[in-house]
Order: structure tokens, then sequence, then C-alpha cells
């Protein structure tokens, strides 16, 4: 069975934000309309859905780094701020983003508090990964091109035999 690492992220995000549609604990508050998700950006988000897309993509990135929290996924979605004509800057995304879209996912019970050694933070219960999995599953079925070896499969395959 295909897991999330065996189909392009993209594809994967956009798949899984259309299955957070359907989830009720998981809506868009009001403000996000017109709220940036960083300092660095000039303008908030052009697509109407970007919150199920950012909360797929906040799901991914807690299955990949988990445990992780509000600060760490700041960082991931920060970026370089233009300061005119001073040298740019790297700047954190938004904490409250990141903070309410993964209070969300908890109540959805995708991901849970949890700590590992000293590390707290927020780590992807069996539901987010059958949620991942199952989407990626979806989209290998689907999509022919994913069942094929890339090219560089095939020439690598060749080279091994030989050693």
């Amino acid at each position: 069975m295909a897991t999330m690492f065996d189909v392009p992220v993209n594809e994967l995000l956009n798949e899984v934000a259309k299955e957070l549609k359907n989830v009720p604990e998981i809506k868009p508050p009001v403000w996000s309309l017109f709220a940036k998700t960083g300092m660095h950006k000039e303008r908030p988000p052009v697509q109407a859905d970007w919150w199920y897309i950012r909360s797929a993509s906040v799901l991914r990135k807690v299955r990949t780094r988990g445990p992780i929290g509000v600060s760490k996924l700041c960082t991931q979605y920060g970026g370089k701020q233009n300061r005119g004509h001073k040298p740019e800057r790297f700047q954190k995304g938004s904490g409250s983003v990141a903070r309410k879209v993964l209070q969300q996912l908890e109540k959805a019970g995708l991901v849970k508090k949890t700590q590992v050694g000293k590390h707290f933070g927020r780590a992807i219960t069996p539901k987010g990964i059958s949620l991942l999995d199952k989407t990626a599953g979806k989209l290998y079925k689907v999509n022919p091109a994913l069942k094929q070896p890339t090219e560089s499969a095939q020439q690598a395959a060749p080279h091994a035999e030989q050693k």
C-alpha cells in the first residue's frame, strides 16, 4: 500500500485539504479572510481554501517532524521580509495561524499533545496517519504515472545489479 512518501507532496496536500473540508472541527476563523500568514508577506493569501491547505501541510509536517510545536512551525512557514533598500531578513510565519490549526487538528483527533524526552509538542495519531496514507493510496491508484518507475530509477537499477 502506498504511503504519503510515495506520492508528490502538492497532489497529496490538495487531496488531504479536500478531505479536511469534510471534518466539522476544522473551519477557518472569520479573521482568516483578512490575515497575512506572516510578517514577511505583504498581502493575505489569494486562494479561498488556503486554511485547509495549511492544515493539510501542518498535518504532514507533524507526521514527518513530530513532536513539533508552534514555534518550530512558525519557523517552517517563515520567509524573507522585504525591508526596502536594506538587506532582507528572515521572519517567522504567523503563530496564531499555526496555533489555531494545531488546536483544530487536535480537536479532530488527528494530532495529540505528547512529550518525547524533554521535547514537548504535537504528534500525529493513528487516525491522522490513516488519513494521510489512505489519501495517498487513492492518489496512487488514480495516477498511473506514479506506478511507473522514474528514468533515474531505471538507470540506477542495472548498476545495482552489477555490484
